[in-house]
């Protein structure tokens, strides 16, 4: 679990980026954005904020993790990221902010940006991120007997996409790819947060998570945090506002902390 010295980071993280908010950054603006989805998923559902960055110029590659393991979708990740041609933004969603934890710490990856995601702390898994936080009755999740896990068909709008048209949530349902369980119980050998600067963008009608773990996770890494009235697919329905973030973090990832 994170301890004090994490904390003091954190803290001196997220000074950083209030300070240089108001930087110039000519000259250091990254071009590189890796997105990476999260659980019952794939990568899909980026496609909107994937158009809105691409117009603005970046460029933007999407990860498919296979939801096998924590080590195959680090795995999955870390082979986009070889192909990067320089500093990249890093951008997980739910799920995926284990993997960009683990993930972020390579060379490439200059900065992260958390899309109401999970961030776990160094030796910590995801399972123990949840401990001491209200469940979330709308969020069920029906595991069968090979261990893999879907959402509930009936409770799927409501606890992942209650903002959402009919017809998307009906699509988002239908393509769901199962995850294997047991990644909840492997931990990250160690978080990129404590040492690169991150940003999170935090649904605030997210039913997928309670809302004090999601903003617990987000200010221990020392992120600098975006609210938005949104449901859990907020990469599909604030798409602009998480683009918005993601272009704050390539503009603002190589300025030097401090």
């Amino acid at each position: 679990m994170a301890d004090a010295a994490t904390d003091n980071r954190s803290r001196d993280r997220l000074a950083a980026h209030e300070r240089n908010g108001s930087m110039s950054t000519i000259g250091q603006q990254i071009k590189n954005v890796v997105l990476v989805h999260g659980a019952f998923a794939d990568g899909a559902g980026w496609r909107r904020v994937y158009d809105d960055l691409t117009a603005r110029g970046y460029r933007v590659s999407i990860v498919q993790n296979p939801l096998t393991s924590l080590a195959d979708d680090v795995a999955a990740t870390t082979r986009v990221l070889d192909r990067q041609d320089g500093p990249t933004v890093l951008v997980g969603h739910s799920w995926g902010g284990t993997v960009i934890t683990e993930a972020g710490n390579h060379p490439n990856v200059a900065g992260l940006v958390y899309v109401s995601a999970l961030a776990p702390a160094s030796g910590e898994t995801t399972a123990q991120q949840y401990e001491g936080f209200a469940p979330t009755p709308d969020f069920v999740i029906e595991v069968g007997e090979d261990g893999y896990g879907f959402l509930n068909s009936e409770k799927f709008k409501a606890g992942f996409a209650a903002d959402a048209s009919d017809e998307d949530a009906a699509f988002l349902r239908d393509s769901q790819v199962p995850i294997n369980m047991s990644v909840f119980d492997e931990p990250v050998t160690h978080a990129a947060w404590g040492d690169k600067p991150s940003w999170a963008v935090i649904a605030t009608e997210d039913k997928s998570f309670d809302q004090a773990m999601l903003q617990h996770m987000a200010t221990r890494a020392g992120a600098k945090i975006t609210n938005v009235s949104a449901s859990h697919a907020l990469y599909i329905t604030q798409s602009g506002v998480v683009a918005d973030t993601i272009a704050d973090a390539a503009e603002h990832a190589l300025i030097p902390a401090g």
